[in-house]
């Protein structure tokens, strides 16, 4: 009897001690809230790297804290050896130690605590770099963010799965079949609609005389091509006499002109006396005529 009050006892405390420490664990968590973004709808083997990034967030009145990240990686269908994940920051690739728990889970967990601090208003993010490798017929792959406090105290967590498919290749073309002699109907040219004209080609006869062309043709021409005598040679014969007479004209006007002007210049050189007066002839006597 007092053996079973005493169990009875050391129950009871235990119990309450379990109760207190959830009670004061259970708002600590329900602080806490971790989300997964920037996850396809499925992974490609072989395809592009996809960035993963896990956000921790705080909604209580607690004071800033650092993080440290730890990624739980499980898969199915395909082998670790296909998974590759690289934890990165904006200054690049960040250290992590990575442990495998059997054949089909690892763990990758910061050896550092991240850079960001988690407070009310201020988030931190880890950003983790996820590709596959190799031939993957249809596997899944479970990604766990978890978000721990300096004394490795679990504050969130958040776990997406998705399918892994290897590259859909395009499916060849089917051959095109070889026409066979037999397969192959003969082409049947189609009958025209048109009508045909048949168009006579008149023939040339040999020209016997070629003198009456050459006559028509000479006729055809102006008077100015021809070879005769034209308005256009009369016209120029014309006027070449009409210039030659006026050239003469001017000749003997010039040649008349100048013996007045000579004979008035001697008579202004005169005086008046020496005008009116008449030259006396020195034969006075003419010899008579027989």
């Amino acid at each position: 009897m007092t053996v079973w009050r005493y169990a009875l006892r050391v129950g009871v405390v235990l119990a309450c001690l379990s109760g207190v420490q959830a009670a004061l664990a259970a708002p600590a968590h329900a602080a806490f809230s971790t989300e997964l973004s920037g996850l396809p709808a499925e992974f490609t083997a072989g395809g592009r790297a996809e960035t993963v990034s896990a956000v921790v967030s705080r909604s209580d009145n607690g004071g800033c804290q650092k993080v440290r990240w730890s990624m739980l990686v499980q898969v199915r269908g395909l082998g670790l050896d296909q998974v590759r994940i690289d934890r990165v920051e904006e200054t690049g690739s960040f250290p992590v130690q990575v442990s495998t728990e059997g054949g089909a889970t690892a763990r990758l967990t910061d050896r550092q605590l991240d850079p960001g601090t988690l407070c009310r208003d201020r988030t931190v993010t880890a950003q983790y770099r996820v590709a596959f490798v190799g031939d993957v017929g249809e596997g899944r792959v479970t990604l766990a963010a978890e978000a721990y406090d300096v004394n490795n105290r679990l504050l969130a967590r958040q776990t997406a799965t998705r399918s892994v498919v290897g590259e859909r290749a395009a499916p060849p073309a089917p051959p095109a079949p070889e026409p066979t002699a037999e397969s192959t109907p003969e082409s049947t040219p189609e009958p025209s609609l048109e009508p045909t004209v048949e168009a006579e080609i008149p023939v040339e006869e040999p020209v016997e005389s070629t003198e009456p062309a050459v006559a028509e043709a000479g006729a055809n021409r102006p008077v100015a091509q021809s070879g005769g005598f034209g308005m256009v040679h009369a016209a120029f014969l014309l006027g070449g006499l009409l210039l030659f007479l006026g050239v003469s004209l001017l000749l003997r006007l010039r040649h008349l002109i100048r013996p007045a002007a000579a004979t008035d210049a001697a008579a202004e050189e005169l005086s008046p006396h020496e005008r009116w007066e008449r030259p006396v002839s020195a034969r006075r006597w003419r010899p008579a005529r027989r």
